[in-house]
């Protein structure tokens, strides 16, 4: 027996809403522009919708729900890996939704009101704890906010761009914003509740996290101990020469799969150096020489 998914009067509505607020705007969208793509009354509409924000509401809704797993699994982990285990599925959960999310990234404000809203913030607020970590002070909870961003505006900012490009750019640039040396791990997880461990193990050397975590090993065949970048000291001295007598400066001299496949990608367009590659990927120039196809050094 075949089972086939209902495609329901409101599963059309909201289809068409998006499809209408992409081409529009939010605010210049009506219901009655809605019914009319649809061949429906108003009335219909407001029978399922009994207002417009109501349709923005249960389109983010989605994306709420996959944030919320999220923070329900990181929480329930080892709480070593809460940090990367959010910070990457974070950056999955947003490119998941890049669509919707681009479309509405400036009206999803306007659930400002019930259930919705609220939840925005609890997500929020339990996201800067677990990245900022236990005992964080204000520098380290001012970064865990901005690794949050880093982790969701660029996916608005760069529609083009692939995204397993655009993944390694994010986590790379939220890697280098908290000053971590490690940072996640090349294979991406299995989803918010899923097996893979983003993170990997923790740090075998030890050592302190600058912002506020302990360090996690990435998962990759790459030592930690030989083959992590020494981060520039922080501004305020925190974790100044903290566990940097167990580790040589450096960058990994190994990719992971996923790494490979984007540093390949990212070649074959054409409009990246190597140089570039390597400052995406968090690796040396030889070693994006090295995984890269015979034919295709530069």
């Amino acid at each position: 027996m075949t089972v086939e998914v209902p495609d329901d009067t409101r599963t059309r509505i909201l289809r068409a809403a998006l499809d209408l607020f992409g081409e529009h705007g939010y605010q210049r969208t009506s219901l009655r522009q809605i019914a009319e793509r649809l061949r429906l009354t108003k009335a219909a509409i407001l029978y399922h919708f009994p207002a417009k924000e109501h349709l923005l509401a249960a389109l983010v809704e989605p994306l709420v729900a996959d944030f919320e797993a999220l923070l329900d699994a990181a929480e329930k982990g080892p709480a070593e890996r809460a940090r990367w285990t959010v910070l990457e599925g974070w950056v999955d959960i947003i490119l998941g939704h890049r669509r919707p999310l681009g479309m509405l990234f400036h009206d999803i404000a306007l659930v400002g009101r019930g259930d919705t809203y609220h939840r925005l913030i609890r997500i929020a607020m339990r996201a800067n704890d677990l990245i900022a970590g236990p005992g964080a002070g204000r520098r380290e909870r001012v970064r865990a906010v901005q690794a949050v961003a880093a982790c969701s505006d660029p996916v608005v900012f760069f529609t083009d761009v692939p995204v397993e490009v655009l993944r390694a750019d994010m986590l790379d640039g939220v890697r280098r914003l908290l000053g971590d040396p490690v940072g996640p791990g090349p294979a991406r997880g299995a989803g918010p509740a899923g097996g893979a461990d983003p993170a990997g193990g923790a740090d075998p050397a030890g050592g302190a996290d600058p912002a506020g975590g302990t360090h996690t090993a990435g998962g990759t065949d790459t030592p930690v101990s030989s083959s992590v970048e020494t981060p520039a000291a922080d501004a305020g001295g925190a974790g100044a020469g903290v566990g940097r007598g167990r580790r040589r400066p450096g960058r990994p001299r190994a990719m992971g799969p996923e790494q490979v496949e984007a540093a390949r990608r990212m070649h074959a367009e054409g409009g990246h150096s190597a140089d570039e590659i390597a400052a995406a990927l968090g690796v040396s120039r030889a070693t994006v020489y090295r995984h890269l196809e015979p034919t295709g050094a530069e």
